[in-house]
């Protein structure tokens, strides 16, 4: 899936939320409201295949001892605030490791991390770019 298909996917809760917004997240961004792949497990806000002047941004108190990863308390990324489930953020997304960026909503990792709390799973719908450009 490209970039754009990404940006213009749009995703609907199956507990029936007719809007696909889920509650408390007016936006629509369901990652915003969940942020169960960030607690999932201390193994994996992993890196991967960033170069060192991306892991230079991260703040040093955020990397775990091995300079593996993201540090963990527990299975919860330390840069995550919010409660799991209701609404939730990201302090680095805009520099966050690869493997956040790889998980999108509706995926295999996002249902197996969202049944960890309880959540019901997501599905992915696509709206091709040409729909969304006349839609503007």
């Amino acid at each position: 899936m490209s970039d754009a298909d990404r940006t213009g996917a749009r995703r609907q809760s199956q507990s029936g939320n007719p809007s696909g917004n889920p509650i408390g997240n007016p936006i629509g961004n369901p990652c915003q409201a969940c942020g169960a792949c960030c607690g999932y497990s201390s193994n994996w806000p992993r890196f991967t295949i960033e170069d060192d002047a991306a892991l230079d941004l991260i703040p040093a108190e955020l990397v775990n001892a091995r300079l593996s990863g993201m540090r963990c308390d527990g299975d919860r990324c330390a840069a995550l605030r919010g409660e799991i489930g209701v609404e939730t953020a990201c302090t680095i997304y805009a520099i966050r490791p690869d493997v956040c960026r790889t998980c999108m909503p509706g995926d295999a990792e996002c249902a197996m991390a969202r049944r960890k709390y309880g959540l019901p799973t997501l599905t992915l719908t696509v709206v091709p770019a040409e729909s969304r450009d006349s839609a503007a």
